[in-house]
């Protein structure tokens, strides 16, 4: 991997009840197993229940978003015990303080914590769109744009799960590299690691990145803003096998000169299978590190696309 990262060093915020601590309003929890026993064996969780640090107890009676025209509130269900402002307080709080998470995982549907699709009411009870945000969440999101958020139910998706710790890794790169001290040399460098993984996320930003870097009269930290704004925003477009496959294929060219006929056949009929979806892509990728060892690369084996979190984690196994 191009950026080794320390457990100790990567953070990630979390709702406590994924951790396994009893702080649902039933004295309940909701372990994610794989937060808890895969992502934490590289990463350390800083927990938060907004719920029991605004005071309310455990267990405690639910409360929900209640919707009176275009005002969102959240409070019991007959409308008493509001907590909205205490709920959005905490939440600027700790965005205050959380400037160095790399990303967060909420939990999914609660009135606090949800990231998307939280339930809605009206004042008389009846059941509204699920298009809420949770007021905690949203307080953290709207105050660290960049930060990779995700749910807990989504991350059973293989795609979004991979998705999601990319993302943390690169930010936590980025981090890295800005809190050393940017220069263009430094801000250069790192898009150099980057481009293929751009690439198979979004061909148009992998060209607009360029060309923003290639502006020599922008200051650098508008340049450095628009950069890593940008990168963030490709890399949460979801890569496809399709855009892989492109990736691999750009890749392929590097050892086309070393590479016998036997060789470059093989590993295009890796490529072609990975397209068709009938191997995951971790089976091109090691054809390639392999000829990568055989036929040092110094440039691509800087690229963070070919190790861009522990290998342990096995996130490529899946698709």
């Amino acid at each position: 991997m191009i950026h080794t990262v320390d457990k100790k060093d990567l953070h990630i915020g979390i709702s406590a009840c994924l951790v396994g601590e009893k702080v649902r309003f039933d004295a309940s929890n909701k372990p994610s197993n794989f937060c808890i026993n895969e992502l934490g064996q590289h990463a350390t969780f800083k927990s938060f229940c907004p719920e029991v640090a605004i005071g309310l107890p455990i267990p405690r009676p639910t409360i929900r978003q209640i919707k009176r025209d275009d005002v969102i509130s959240v409070s019991r269900p007959d409308g008493s015990g509001d907590v909205t402002e205490a709920l959005s307080a905490y939440g600027k709080k700790v965005a205050s303080m959380t400037q160095n998470l790399s990303g967060y995982v909420f939990c999914a549907k609660s009135p606090s914590c949800g990231m998307e699709r939280v339930k809605q009411y009206s004042p008389e009870g009846n059941s509204l769109k699920s298009d809420g945000v949770g007021v905690f969440a949203k307080e953290i999101m709207e105050a660290n744009p960049l930060l990779p958020c995700e749910e807990n139910g989504r991350l059973n998706d293989p795609i979004i799960r991979e998705n999601f710790v990319a993302r943390v890794y690169a930010y936590k790169h980025w981090q890295t590299v800005e809190a050393s001290g940017l220069t263009k040399h430094k801000l250069t460098t790192f898009h150099s690691q980057y481009k293929y993984t751009v690439m198979s996320h979004d061909l148009v930003a992998y060209k607009q990145l360029g060309q923003l870097l290639a502006k020599a009269d922008m200051p650098l930290a508008e340049m450095a803003e628009k950069y890593v704004f940008g990168l963030m925003a490709a890399l949460k477009v979801k890569a496809t096998r399709k855009k892989h496959a492109n990736t691999l294929t750009h890749i392929q060219g590097y050892f086309s000169k070393h590479l016998k006929s036997n060789e470059r056949q093989e590993l295009c009929e890796q490529i072609d299978a990975y397209r068709k979806g009938l191997i995951p892509l971790f089976a091109p990728l090691t054809l390639i590190k392999h000829y990568l060892l055989q036929y040092p690369k110094d440039y691509l084996a800087k690229q963070a696309y070919l190790s861009p979190y522990p290998d342990e984690l096995k996130l490529r196994y899946a698709y």
